[in-house]
This record gives C-alpha cells, sequence and structure tokens, in this order.
C-alpha cells in the first residue's frame, strides 16, 4: 500500500470518527491511458469534503455523487467510466482512457 493510500485511509478514519458519514472509492481497473492508477482512492463524506483522487478530476465529481447515494444506502456500487477519443474532451476524460471504480460506504 502506497503512502498516499495509507494517508486516504487515515483521512477516512479521522472523519469517521469525527461523526461524519463517509465513501471511498477506489480505482480497480484501467485500460488505455488511464488517469489515475489502479488503487488510486478518494474519501467523501456526506457533507461533501472530499480528499485524493481517482481521476485527476474529470470524473471526481460523478463519483462523489454515487459515493454520497452509497452512504444514504449502504450499497457498494461497480462505476464505468470510458469514452471514446473523439468524445473524450466533452465528457472530461481527456485521456480517452477507461477505468472502473469502486465506492463502498466506511464502518
Amino acid at each position: 500500500m502506497s503512502a498516499d493510500s495509507e494517508d486516504i485511509l487515515a483521512t477516512a478514519a479521522a472523519w469517521r470518527a469525527s461523526g461524519e458519514d463517509v465513501a471511498i472509492a477506489t480505482v480497480v481497473e484501467t485500460w488505455g491511458s488511464s488517469p489515475r492508477p489502479a488503487g488510486s482512492r478518494l474519501v467523501v463524506t456526506a457533507s461533501g469534503r472530499m480528499e485524493g483522487s481517482v481521476s485527476g478530476g474529470c470524473i471526481e465529481g460523478a463519483v462523489a455523487d454515487a459515493a454520497k447515494q452509497t452512504m444514504q444506502t449502504g450499497t457498494p456500487q461497480l462505476l464505468d467510466f470510458g469514452i471514446s477519443d473523439d468524445r473524450a474532451w466533452e465528457v472530461g476524460l481527456a485521456c480517452g482512457g477507461k477505468l472502473k471504480v469502486f465506492v463502498e460506504k466506511v464502518g
């Protein structure tokens, strides 16, 4: 586990200990030119705090929305993002890559 991953997990634990609802999103698979490698993490709270990155910013809003839904329902989600190179800039995946992100509620 990288130092960044350990920092994200520590942040998630601290936010959870302070009473926040928390979810963690983890890149589990990538194809082609992906913005972040597998294992990259983003932690999100119900109040909107975020730390880390699963995409260098290009799909973080969609992942944060899914994380808030997961916090409400308790149901994990596997998100699949990808786009052809000709539409990549339009939807925010400028790299044209593909990735899968697993979102789960903490505690």
